[in-house]
């Protein structure tokens, strides 16, 4: 979804999105689902009344008002979901949707979410191979129907964004990824590194040295789409030094000696899509509780829908005050962090991910157990090489 100016966003006053888990109902049974969905609502469900304060809750923050995007589950499951959505476009927020592919989403339901005002969709979509991505989802045809379902957004001028779950059984296929995207047209790629959360299994999970891989595959990758991450900060300390490198005429690969892993993805997207033109890779420092902010089904508030660690109940205190006041996200803001997170150059424009340090640690506020940096690294080979780091890298206003 669209993030804005972030550069000039106010952070500690208010959030970019806001993603809200309108149900945990949804028909699909997806192995990695955070969601843990189910095929009825749960008893607490926000009602739309309820839904309804929530919204002008968003506008309590000022203009520009964040970004809703409404998610699940599958929001579709809600027989409420278009009044809500008519409520927040009358009162001036714009409105992403996240839907599930299954036969909720038919050519009819598509045009209704054009005609109420969503401006962008964002569909998942974890392999290229159909098999794979039926095995992940859980139900057969639903690659197919998923494809059908992006050519027909986009058919209607809709903002597509793709997200990709990165895990064991999805790795190998990210070069073919890349180029089925290419193909179908989108041009915006979120790719979300698996936290081991709700139904996501840590035996999919990758190791230190193979995320590392995947985080320089991405760059390259980004030289064909937009890539922004999900859980995955880390691509932001990556794609700055490599873009610096590659404007010193330096090689990226021969100094940051990346693994097998990802020259074998590297092999593999060049073989498919050549080598590339400009790298536009996201990096924004946004990360869970500093500019993202989720509710749950119930009214809980988290740092991320990743991170279920409530900060607060939008039954009983207003949002504003749970993003702007609440000691968890003011800690998350101001980078408390410990171990190599909190050491690292890094931690304004990354941080780690928080959600996989409490998965791990059940510490929000440890370091990141899929980041197997070194603090100061990067900066050491930036100085021997008298290479500058973009102002800003470090939460500061002058150039390494």
């Amino acid at each position: 979804m669209h993030r804005g100016k972030s550069n000039q966003w106010p952070y500690d006053r208010k959030p970019i999105l806001v993603f809200w888990e309108t149900t945990k109902a949804c028909q699909l049974k997806c192995k990695h689902c955070r969601a843990e969905a189910i095929l009825q609502a749960l008893p607490g469900e926000l009602t739309t009344e309820e839904g309804k304060k929530l919204i002008d809750s968003l506008t309590d923050f000022g203009r520009p008002y964040p970004i809703l995007i409404l998610t699940g589950g599958d929001p579709l499951m809600r027989k409420d979901i278009f009044e809500l959505i008519d409520y927040a476009v009358e009162k001036g927020i714009r409105v992403g949707l996240a839907p599930a592919v299954t036969p909720l989403l038919t050519e009819e339901t598509i045009n209704e979410i054009v005609r109420h005002g969503v401006k962008a969709v964002s569909i998942s979509l974890d392999s290229p191979f159909p098999e794979v991505h039926d095995s992940i989802r859980g139900i057969e045809g639903t690659w197919e129907r998923t494809v059908w379902a992006i050519k027909e957004f986009l058919k209607r001028e809709v903002s597509v964004q793709v997200n990709t779950v990165v895990m064991r059984e999805t790795v190998d296929g990210l070069p073919d990824m890349v180029k089925l995207l290419k193909d179908l047209g989108v041009n915006i790629w979120e790719v979300f590194y698996l936290v081991p959360t709700g139904r996501g299994s840590f035996e999919s999970d990758l190791r230190p040295e193979e995320w590392e891989d995947v985080t320089h595959f991405l760059y390259e990758a980004s030289k064909h789409l937009l890539v922004r991450t999900t859980e995955g900060p880390m691509f932001r300390r990556v794609a700055i030094m490599r873009k610096a490198l590659e404007e010193k005429g330096i090689n990226p690969d021969e100094v940051l000696k990346p693994g097998e892993l990802y020259f074998r993805l590297k092999k593999r997207l060049v073989e498919l899509l050549g080598e590339g033109g400009e790298a536009k890779a996201q990096t924004m420092g946004t990360r869970d509780g500093k500019g993202i902010v989720f509710i749950s089904y119930r009214g809980d508030v988290y740092p991320s829908g990743f991170l279920p660690y409530p900060a607060g109940n939008v039954g009983e205190k207003s949002l504003v005050d749970i993003y702007q006041n609440s000691e968890l996200m003011r800690k998350l803001r101001s980078a408390e962090f410990k171990g190599r997170c909190g050491a690292c150059e890094f931690k304004e424009v990354c941080g780690g991910s928080r959600a996989r340090a409490y998965a791990y640690h059940v510490d929000p506020l440890a370091e990141d157990p899929a980041c197997p940096y070194q603090p100061g690294t990067y900066l050491k080979l930036a100085s021997q090489l008298g290479i500058k780091l973009p102002i800003g890298t470090f939460g500061e206003e002058k150039p390494v």
